[in-house]
């Protein structure tokens, strides 16, 4: 038998674990060259992982829910006569610049061994700026002082040599919070074996530094001065067959991860109004048949989009975020504005580029090709990447009001309700008016109450007078 271990490829820049969401092969398993392998959820994406050849599975590494580190073998082949008896050494790996078939789609593939690399096809971003740090290091536990002055330091860009960096995946070091000793700030081999040897004091957000990706299983340890996790106990006597259990992996946990980290680092506060709509309801009734005639079905959404972008105008604020790594307040100046949507993986986040730069049509095809897309699981990293704003909406099910999440590091978020029909007053009459309320969740360290009020009385501004949309953008 000539075995080949096949190791998880880099998937993208700055990648260095993947979390496995579900094995499509199994030991003993002839496979052919390309047929997937494996899905593995990264920060970026979920990627499936092709046969690099032809051959038997003789194992597999990881169980669903495990976190592997890129690098490390994922699945050993039976190869027949002629091929690697194992995997190169770190010496020969690819390149990280290597071409692969990347998150975006893009075909190609790189060299690992002597054999050919996995291709890996994206599926769903899933990253948010800002979000998630790569592995610390092994075997360390709080306490000294050295520790909390080492865990103090913090560089989003650090400077290391390829070698230095592969040292630093080997020990499961962060490069992020290794103090650099060499010239210009560079991270050395010896700073990263320093940094393996003292250990790992609390981060300064509370957070215990996590064990490296290779030794962390479905179950990571909790957060330091976090409770224990609960653990669910069947009643004395019940038979199991009461209780279904799946595992808390792949994109649901991906979800809970992002949900948790927002509402525990943005200070949270909830603005709700009301929205007389009828103008809009019979601005939306006359342009549906020319939108029709294009092709285009049109909702109330793409009017919401471009109000809200012509508030953000005018509350740039609303528009930034907080760049924790070097406590900057960064305003953008383009209006990617995010729209959740509900699928059967769970929630993702389809983003319309540059929303001021479009039409109201354009706006409306655009949301449609995001959700077809979202729904069908074929959503690419692009679409679902770079939203400066969210807005999330529930349509008939919106219920009265609610205080969305805001997705983190965003500064703000626009929750839609459903439109009701509902008394109004108009000119000191009382008449039927069809009213609807936006609640707005916005970061109080960054946005303070009155600017949050003036922002939401805008957006209301444009959908009670949607002609001004025509007139203002």
């Amino acid at each position: 038998m000539a075995r080949w271990e096949f190791k998880l490829p880099d998937i993208g820049e700055g990648v260095t674990e993947g979390e496995i969401v579900s094995w499509l092969v199994k030991p003993g398993d002839v496979v052919r060259e390309d047929q997937p392998m494996v899905e593995v959820m990264t920060d970026k994406a979920t990627v499936t992982i092709a046969a690099p050849r032809a051959g038997t599975i003789v194992a597999t590494t990881g169980k669903v829910g495990e976190v592997v580190a890129v690098h490390s073998v994922l699945v050993v082949f039976d190869v027949g006569g002629g091929a690697p008896a194992a995997a190169a050494s770190d010496g020969e790996k690819a390149s990280p610049a290597a071409a692969h078939r990347g998150a975006n789609g893009a075909n190609g593939t790189s060299k690992l061994d002597e054999g050919p690399a996995a291709t890996a096809v994206g599926d769903i971003r899933e990253h948010l700026p800002g979000m998630g740090l790569a592995p610390a290091a092994a075997g360390r536990s709080d306490g000294d002082a050295a520790a909390s002055a080492a865990s103090a330091y913090f560089n989003e860009k650090p400077l290391a040599t390829p070698a230095t960096r592969r040292v630093a995946r080997e020990l499961g070091v962060d490069l992020k919070r290794v103090p650099p000793t060499g010239t210009q700030g560079r991270v050395t081999r010896d700073d990263v074996q320093a940094f393996h040897r003292v250990p790992a004091a609390p981060a300064d957000d509370g957070a215990r530094a996590p064990a490296p990706a290779a030794a962390r299983g479905a179950h990571p340890a909790p957060a330091h001065g976090a409770r224990e996790p609960v653990k669910i106990t069947p009643p004395a006597g019940a038979p199991g067959a009461l209780e279904d259990r799946v595992p808390f992996a792949g994109m649901r946990r991906k979800i809970a991860a992002k949900m948790a980290q927002s509402t525990q680092t943005a200070a949270h506060f909830t603005f709700v109004e009301e929205c007389d709509c009828t103008a809009l309801k019979a601005l939306r009734a006359r342009m549906k048949p020319v939108a029709e005639a294009a092709g285009v079905k049109l909702t109330y959404l793409p009017f919401i989009v471009k109000a809200t972008v012509a508030a953000l105008k005018k509350h740039p604020m609303l528009n930034s975020a907080l760049d924790e790594s070097t406590n900057e307040i960064v305003t953008r100046k383009y209006f990617h504005i995010g729209m959740a949507a509900s699928t059967d993986a769970g929630l993702m986040v389809p983003v319309i580029k540059d929303a001021d730069r479009r039409s109201l049509l354009d706006v409306a095809r655009e949301i449609e090709r995001l959700a077809a897309d979202a729904k069908a699981g074929k959503s690419k990293v692009d679409d679902l990447s770079g939203s400066t704003f969210t807005i999330t909406s529930l349509g008939a099910q919106g219920g009265l009001f609610a205080t969305p999440i805001i997705n983190f590091p965003e500064v703000g978020i626009l929750g839609v309700h459903q439109m009701k029909e509902k008394p109004v007053v108009r000119d000191g009459q009382i008449a039927i008016g069809s009213v609807m309320l936006l609640s707005l969740s916005f970061d109080h360290r960054i946005v303070d109450g009155h600017v949050g009020a003036a922002f939401a009385y805008d957006i209301i501004g444009y959908l009670e007078n949607p002609d001004r949309l025509f007139l203002e953008l």
